[in-house]
């Protein structure tokens, strides 16, 4: 006889082979390569390479050790929201060398916020260290290659056959940095002594970050490398060095502030570009001109300086990038903060206390939207030192900021490094 099997079972085992079906019938594309950026030594020009993409890890991933995970502050300039967060994910550092780990990303966010502009909005940033427990101490590739270190993130040099190429999984990079409680910049540091770093700038982040910088941790140079690729991921600004077998460029006008197909009397003339700055001295030395060469074209393409930053590691940003990093900054950060949440309800004799941004930002106070003229500059005042009144009636203060900083020359610009901030006086 027959045996009857019942409908559930019937169904569950129709689904499951015609998942299995799909799955053998539906290929699997692979992911296309990502482009890294690498440099070749601490002072030399960057170049440029594909490497595999890395897989996608289950996620979350679960802790490997103890502390493995664990989130320290750093930096903490105020909430997340209004702050740049930047997020140093540690690799080829054991259970034992977390310490350490953290004691190298302070040495290494010291220099990179001696960089102007950084170092003139340290107070835009929050910094965060995240612990990836490796089962060894070091980093694959160290200090020849052949070397295997089992680490959480993969660290290796002689990526792609390149010596100073340091790669890592970003999949895991990704897992790690979500950890965070906001990461808008993202920087691994390897635990080596030996040069060497890479740029991720296509790298699709679901946590919300524009690429992913690798450096050497011991190097006393490898820190230039995440200043150089936070000029792509933050000032979105483009390379200035060359190719020389990459010949004349023909293409449309590049839409990165820093690159243009126009010479300096072409850009005064059509107000394009970074006319603005066109004769003014540069940081990085010399004039504001229009020098051939940078896009990785030796003809056909301008740069605004003989030698910025993002041409050879080591030097300063130029005016057209520094103005652009800064606007990079506040697309994350505020010009203007605050200990009390905006919108709360405060007392006469409450303190309210603003952060600015920069030291160029000037705070003005008003009461009931007139300005408290001799209060301006003050970062912390009472509703009460301001005027307000005990009457029983409704009141509001308020604070703004405008940040005056001579780095910034475009008014499209300059109106966004405002701020303001209101509370509403009821008791």
């Amino acid at each position: 006889m027959r045996r009857r099997i019942p409908l559930a079972l019937a169904l569950t085992a129709i689904l499951a082979t015609t998942a299995t079906a799909t799955a053998t019938a539906t290929p699997q594309h692979p992911q296309p390569p990502q482009s890294v950026e690498y440099f070749t030594g601490p002072d030399g020009h960057p170049r440029h390479t594909t490497v595999p993409a890395s897989p996608t890890p289950p996620h979350p991933l679960r802790p490997s050790a103890p502390g493995d995970g664990d989130v320290t502050p750093i930096v903490e300039n105020g909430p997340v929201a209004t702050k740049l967060d930047v997020v140093f994910v540690g690799d080829g550092y054991t259970g034992a060398e977390q310490d350490d780990f953290r004691a190298d990303v302070r040495v290494k966010w010291e220099k990179i916020s001696a960089v102007e502009p950084y170092a003139s909005y340290r107070k835009l940033f929050n910094v965060w260290a995240v612990s990836a427990v490796s089962r060894q101490s070091g980093v694959s590739g160290d200090p020849v290659q052949g070397v295997e270190k089992d680490t959480a993130l993969k660290s290796a040099f002689f990526c792609d056959g390149i010596e100073r190429l340091l790669c890592v999984d970003t999949g895991r990079v990704e897992s790690y940095a979500a950890k965070a409680p906001a990461a808008d910049l993202v920087v691994v540091l390897s635990n080596s002594a030996k040069y060497g770093g890479a740029g991720y700038n296509d790298v699709v982040s679901q946590v919300g970050y524009d690429g992913i910088a690798t450096a050497s941790s011991g190097h006393p140079k490898s820190d230039q490398v995440a200043v150089h690729e936070t000029g792509h991921s933050l000032g979105k600004l483009a390379d200035e060095y060359q190719y020389d077998e990459y010949g004349t460029y023909t293409g449309a006008e590049p839409w990165e502030v820093n690159i243009s197909k126009l010479p300096a009397d072409e850009q005064a003339a059509q107000r394009k570009k970074w006319y603005r700055w066109l004769g003014e001295t540069s940081p990085d030395g010399g004039a504001v001109g229009a020098y051939e060469g940078g896009g990785y074209y030796p003809k056909g393409l301008y740069r605004p300086t003989e030698n910025s930053v993002m041409r050879t590691l080591g030097r300063e940003f130029n005016l057209p990038g520094r103005e652009a990093m800064i606007a990079g900054f506040h697309r994350h950060a505020s010009v203007l903060t605050g200990t009390v949440a905006p919108g709360a309800e405060v007392g006469r004799e409450d303190r309210v206390e603003v952060r600015t941004s920069a030291a160029t930002a000037v705070v003005r106070w008003y009461a009931d939207g007139r300005e408290v003229f001799r209060a301006r500059g003050r970062k912390a005042v009472t509703p009460a030192s301001l005027g307000i009144r005990a009457d029983g009636r409704g009141h509001v203060v308020t604070a703004t900021a405008v940040d005056a900083t001579d780095a910034v020359r475009d008014p499209e610009l300059r109106r966004r490094l405002t701020g303001s901030l209101s509370w509403h006086v009821t008791r």
